[in-house]
């Protein structure tokens, strides 16, 4: 009984510390924060480097609308999502396995890939060579096999003359990939070619020169440059670590680690259980770490009640936008008129009417269907046209029959007429011609309502004397 009070008090003792050294700088909706996140949140954002630092006292506000937002996602239970969870757990594994992988686990799987490679190739070991290729089909005709023979007889002849082999190579051989390089072959072993090219080049010692032979390929003759065993572990060790780490390894002998401690526990446990008792391990040990997955972990919630009740409610809420339009016209000028309409090229001055005739009593936005299925529905294409909301500068047509600018217009090949349909706007007249500048303002004002509401649904309690330490403890 008394050891059992003793360890109670030692845990309570430990924990007393431990919320000394983290004291709670705040609460959300009687959720405490520590010290310690509001410091790894504040000192991410304002790091050197971040031009619109924030003092702690303005950082405050910022954090405490992330949380009241994050919260709102908590009740609304949108961590419960199969689509949050796949994506979170997928990043915060990408953070816990490689722990459970060492570079001893590393070196080991290199020196088990150097070994096969030994055992691969054998005591015959690697060469070096450079050949002289002239191809033959296999079934080719009795007279082509004859001339084809007597050809690498006679480059054979020359080369035993004293003929430079790279310099042969290079005007005779058919194998372009070897032939710009005077024949040169990569280095190869045991398997790595045709059999009867192997056979003939195991057969060399350096330096020497094989008699012509035949292989599925062709007529070759070989120049041996150089054999070799394999060169020593310590001197392919950096490279064979590099390919191994290009291919995967850590998490190949990660998947390896799990799977052994999944059949350790007799299957009791999952590889997920696991990986979730290992984060909860590294966590503890690692407070960075632990706000990085705590901050991807609200990060996708903000993102997800954000977009429902801010982004991508204000871009679709096409009654909202037009409301908020209304009500803050004066707030959208232009420094200069606009032309709202086409610069349109055709072939035939009847279509120049025709154009006009076709949208002149049909709405702005349907314009493009209209013009595509009237003149360019076809394969014959007889009008190019250009449709937006221009500000002088934008198009030469524009700016020369509409604003009247002393411009060169080029020429639109294969239609040399151009023309201009629309009307010239000191203001905008309805959201759509300042719609990008509408639709975040009216994010902006749906965000502030949103937040204030948040701020009367749940309780925050700052502690003054705790946010006078931050970074000073």
């Amino acid at each position: 009984m008394r050891l059992k009070t003793l360890f109670a008090a030692l845990l309570l003792g430990c924990g007393m510390v431990q919320a000394q050294d983290d004291p709670t700088i705040m609460t959300i909706n009687g959720q405490p924060v520590s010290r310690s996140e509001f410091e790894y949140s504040y000192n991410k954002n304002n790091a050197d480097g971040v031009i619109d630092k924030k003092s702690v006292d303005e950082y405050v506000d910022l954090f405490v609308n992330y949380k009241l937002k994050v919260q709102a996602a908590l009740d609304a239970q949108l961590d419960t999502m199969t689509s949050f969870k796949k994506e979170f757990l997928s990043y915060r594994d990408q953070q816990i396995r490689p722990s459970f992988v060492t570079d001893e686990d590393v070196e080991e799987e290199a020196q088990e890939y150097y070994n096969k490679m030994v055992e691969q190739i054998g005591p015959r070991g690697l060469f070096t060579a450079s050949h002289i290729l002239l191809r033959l089909d296999q079934k080719a005709e009795q007279a082509e096999q004859d001339k084809v023979k007597a050809r690498i007889d006679s480059i054979y002849q020359v080369l035993k003359g004293g003929a430079d082999f790279a310099e042969t190579a290079k005007a005779f051989s058919q194998d372009p990939g070897s032939a710009r390089n005077g024949g040169l072959l990569p280095m190869m072993g045991p398997g790595q070619t045709v059999k009867e090219f192997e056979d003939q080049a195991y057969a060399l010692q350096d330096g020497e020169m094989s008699k012509p032979f035949l292989s599925t390929f062709g007529y070759h003759i070989i120049k041996m440059k150089e054999r070799s065993q394999v060169p020593p572990y310590d001197s392919l060790h950096t490279n064979i670590v590099k390919f191994l780490e290009a291919r995967g390894v850590r998490e190949h002998i990660a998947d390896q680690k799990l799977a052994a401690k999944v059949e350790e526990s007799n299957n009791t446990l999952t590889q997920e259980q696991i990986l979730d008792a290992r984060a909860a391990e590294l966590e503890a040990e690692d407070s960075d770490l632990k706000y990085l997955i705590r901050e991807y972990h609200d990060g996708l919630l903000l993102f997800e009640i954000s977009n429902r009740n801010v982004w991508d409610k204000a871009a679709k809420d096409e009654a909202g936008l037009e409301s908020f339009f209304k009500s803050n016209k004066k707030k959208y000028k232009w420094d200069e008129p606009r032309f709202k309409g086409i610069a349109y090229h055709v072939k035939d001055n009847a279509d120049v009417k025709a154009v006009r005739n076709s949208i002149k009593n049909v709405d702005f936005e349907k314009w493009g269907d209209v013009l595509r299925n009237t003149f360019n529905r076809d394969s014959v294409i007889r009008i190019r046209v250009e449709k937006g909301l221009f500000k002088p500068g934008d198009n030469s047509v524009v700016d020369k029959m509409v604003f009247k600018k002393n411009v060169t217009v080029k020429p639109t090949k294969n239609y040399p007429i151009d023309a201009t349909y629309g009307k010239v706007l000191k203001a905008p007249k309805v959201y759509q011609d300042v719609r990008g500048q509408v639709v975040a303002d009216y994010q902006d004002s749906l965000e502030k309502e949103w937040v204030a509401q948040l701020r009367k649904r749940y309780q925050v309690v700052v502690n003054k004397d705790v946010l006078s330490t931050v970074n000073k403890h």
